[in-house]
């Protein structure tokens, strides 16, 4: 098996195998996985807690989400370059160290400011975690296992923002906020001693040019331009987006940087990014998909505890209770996936998982005001369960054709499409949300008036009942007013929330057709270029 995964092309020697179980490599990766993805969502819920703790401005207090994501989406394309010049364990285990210590520094953190600065650096040395365990797993597995490999890594990636609110919501309810980022310490020394002892890096990375140029405009631009759309994604909606001088600003830069950056690495012969990948038609195909899985993921994963927390009345800890078990379904669908990998054509699996995510939001745009505990859940995971059918066959269909010394670079690519379609998803939920509402406000107002029947019944039942437990007549007509007024902003709400997953299952189902540019792959060909 070993050798027909070498492929045809090349000498006959035997490809290189870790000296350790592929699965103990495998779990060990997977734990720092787990603890990065958890971060990220944790943190989400204690923001009042920490700007309480802190004496800060709960609008402050998201610039501690907010320079995580900047750090961590700057270091993402870096990776494979620090990668070849420090060696990948040696890498990856600084950046464990890194995300580990600046972890134990934001709990001891006194100021706001301190606290976002070791933000950065936590979101530095997490930024270089999710490529280096992919790029490890796709040397440590033979092109058969891999796609089983790839499914146990993304139950981590999946799990852990699941349970995050939930966790999140518990510990800063039962303990104090700080304790969210304590508890990152037992799982980074386990993460540190265990890579010590089990990871190796294959030939084809040692020995490799480590005396590379330093590209540091490229590292200039990329940072700028990342940087800035970051920041400008994450504040875009709280600040008007391009009614405001600061959006505009770091628009401008996002822009300039980015094409700047592709234009300089593209002519570039030891690039930072090797941007040139993008013209094998099943990774550029695959790239596309990777960032609308990120956007579909997280945009719904920001709008239903939205929904829950500001029209039913959840509590945080309640709304994670609803995501929890759709993450579950994927947990339980992944190992089902890995195995069909290995029988079924992977274009067949991506298409039945858009399809699948495409149908569960449509079928959730039934949501409404009167929704119970476990609709609200069956939803969820209605809409979760076409993931699964996603992040392993997408993945694998990246690495086909690849040779193993460019892992470590499609690692990082495809990991920052999937955070870039998490950013903007995120975004364009919040925005959609915001600006759909304020457009059927204003549809609901226009009915609201004495000509509309339905109203004056709704106006005089309201009024009556106030002035029947003896309230004032103009005290009584002023609150029927008011209680008609919230209850137009909440149905407003309500239909915007509907809009925003519609579109959602619209840019899901969009991807059904791409499926026909990704180029079927033997299965010898999963490793070597050909």
């Amino acid at each position: 098996m070993s050798a027909a995964a070498a492929g045809p092309i090349g000498p006959a020697v035997a490809p290189w195998r870790p000296s350790h179980n592929p699965w103990v490599v495998a779990l060990t990766v997977t734990l720092a996985t787990f603890m990065e993805v958890l971060d990220t969502s944790i943190a989400n819920v204690a923001l009042p807690h920490i700007a309480g703790g802190l004496s800060a401005g709960v609008d402050e207090s998201t610039w501690v989400l907010t320079s995580y994501l900047v750090s961590n989406a700057v270091v993402l394309p870096m990776s494979a370059w620090l990668s070849t010049i420090l060696g990948r364990k040696r890498f990856y285990m600084s950046c464990v160290a890194l995300f580990t210590m600046s972890s134990v520094l934001c709990g001891f953190a006194p100021t706001l400011s301190t606290l976002i600065f070791f933000r950065v650096l936590q979101g530095v040395g997490g930024g270089g975690l999710q490529p280096s365990e992919q790029s490890i797993l796709a040397d440590t597995f033979v092109p058969e296992k891999r796609a089983m490999a790839f499914a146990v890594y993304g139950m981590a990636v999946v799990l852990a923002p699941a349970i995050g609110p939930t966790l999140g919501g518990w510990i800063t309810d039962n303990f104090d906020w700080r304790w969210i980022f304590f508890i990152n310490l037992p799982v980074g020394i386990i993460s540190l001693i265990l890579t010590s002892r089990v990871v190796e890096d294959p030939p084809h990375l040692t020995g490799r040019n480590k005396r590379m140029k330093v590209d540091y405009v490229g590292i200039i631009l990329i940072t700028l331009g990342l940087g800035a759309l970051q920041v400008m994604l994450d504040k875009g909606e709280r600040l008007g987006w391009f009614q405001s001088d600061f959006i505009v600003t770091f628009g401008v830069v996002a822009i300039v940087g980015l094409t700047a950056f592709s234009i300089w690495e593209w002519f570039q012969a030891h690039p930072l990014v090797e941007l040139k990948m993008l013209k094998q038609r099943n990774f550029a195909t695959a790239s596309v998909m990777m960032t609308m899985l990120g956007l579909t993921l997280f945009g719904s994963t920001v709008v239903m505890p939205l929904f829950l927390q500001e029209l039913l009345g959840y509590s945080a800890e309640q709304s994670g209770l609803v995501l929890s078990p759709g993450g579950l379904a994927i947990i339980l669908m992944l190992p089902l996936v890995g195995f069909l990998m290995t029988r079924v054509d992977p274009r067949w699996l991506i298409a039945i998982g858009f399809a699948s995510v495409a149908l569960g939001l449509y079928k959730m745009t039934n949501i409404d005001l009167q929704m119970d505990f476990r609709t609200a859940v069956l939803y969820r995971i209605y809409q979760t369960a076409g993931l699964a059918f996603l992040f392993v066959p997408i993945s694998t269909m990246a690495y086909a054709g690849v040779p193993p010394e460019k892992n470590n670079q499609l690692s990082a690519m495809i990991n920052l499409f999937r955070n870039i379609g998490g950013s903007v998803g995120i975004s364009l939920a919040s925005t959609l949300i915001s600006r759909r509402a304020q457009v059927h406000q204003d549809n609901l107002v226009t009915h609201a008036t004495g000509y509309d029947q339905a109203f004056r019944n709704s106006f005089n039942a309201l009024k009556n009942t106030y002035a029947g437990a003896g309230v004032s007549k103009a005290d009584a007509a002023h609150r029927a007013y008011g209680q008609i007024y919230g209850m137009v902003q909440r149905q407003a709400s309500a239909q915007a929330y509907v809009d925003t997953i519609y579109m959602l299952a619209i840019g899901a189902a969009l991807m059904i057709p791409l499926v026909l540019l990704l180029q079927k792959v033997k299965r010898g060909e999963m490793h070597m270029g050909h």
